[in-house]
């Protein structure tokens, strides 16, 4: 709150590699907001920066350029499990913290090895298990799930690839990656927690605590505990429920309704407000879907498609 009054908060959906999206959706949000509450807003981007879309490589030139250019703004930038696969993949995640190798989490998921084509080219041995689905060559052609064409591997990590300048699968994308995008995903926050965020509801504007998580958090686990680990970054974990969970992070566990916490999350290629639960993932990354933000207080939709910019 300044002066009493609330302070303006936009949390944007998956990008999915869609430069023109993000543009669009940005200037769009500059059109909507007041212009000395746009310039001091909190900005959370709920991850899932690569893949699919063809532009990677310059979304992430976009995120970085953004504390130089809204110095005043502060930016959250998520983690989702498609960047959490592009950084293992360059190397850009810390190692298991109980001095385990990441091979030791391949063994739950083997049976699906061969299907999914894992990358088994250089640095393979040394590698997370997603690095290794995320850079692989899945057999099947047709996702039957989301009715398109695999794009190079389950992620669709083909055109990420391509935007570094080589092909999908190559080890040289290491090489391609500049430093500075490697910083970038290094820092990503698997969590992000923030006090007295405001939020319209029927009984007027109330100030709650926010929990923002690219996939979300499981019901049946403390959420303390949950916090800690992904505070933590614990890369042991082969598949981290809170950034690639679908059914099992999609509802709000009981504890977070007193005190009233709102749990904003993107990934689940659906937009929906079910009370403190928000979930902004409007694009899913499909090409002729848009890529949507969630402002607050209001709950006011914005989205790249909008036509809010004058000519």
């Amino acid at each position: 709150m300044d002066g009493g009054k609330p302070r303006t908060v936009c949390c944007i959906g998956d990008v999915h590699g869609y430069i023109s999206k993000l543009q669009s959706l940005w200037s769009n949000l500059e059109a909507r907001i007041p212009p000395s509450d746009f310039d001091s807003a909190l900005i959370i981007f709920l991850g899932d920066y690569c893949d699919r879309g063809p532009d990677t490589r310059r979304v992430i030139d976009f995120l970085i350029s953004l504390p130089t250019r809204y110095p005043r703004q502060k930016h959250v930038f998520l983690a989702g499990n498609h960047d959490f696969a592009f950084a293992a993949f360059v190397g850009a995640i810390p190692p298991p913290p109980d001095g385990s190798d990441f091979r030791d989490g391949w063994k739950e998921y083997e049976m699906s090895e061969e299907r999914e084509g894992w990358y088994r080219g250089e640095g393979y041995e040394r590698m997370h298990l997603q690095g290794r689905r995320w850079a692989g060559k899945i057999t099947v052609r047709f996702n039957t799930v989301k009715g398109t064409e695999y794009k190079g591997s389950i992620y669709d990590a083909g055109p990420t690839f391509e935007s570094y300048g080589v092909p999908h699968g190559s080890a040289d994308l290491v090489r391609a990656v500049p430093e500075e995008h490697k910083k970038f995903l290094a820092d990503l926050v698997w969590v992000h927690e923030e006090d007295n965020v405001c939020i319209k509801t029927p009984d007027g504007i109330k100030s709650c605590r926010l929990i923002a998580v690219h996939a979300g958090l499981l019901k049946e686990k403390k959420v303390e505990e949950q916090l800690r680990s992904l505070k933590a970054k614990d890369t042991q974990i082969p598949k981290v429920e809170a950034l690639s969970g679908r059914k099992t992070v999609w509802d709000m566990p009981e504890e977070l309704t007193n005190p009233p916490t709102i749990v904003v999350s993107g990934h689940h290629g659906k937009l929906h407000i079910d009370g403190l639960r928000l979930i902004i993932d409007e694009g899913g990354g499909l090409e002729n879907n848009p890529v949507a933000a969630i402002i607050l207080p209001s709950l006011t939709i914005v989205r790249d498609t909008d036509d809010l910019v004058k000519q």
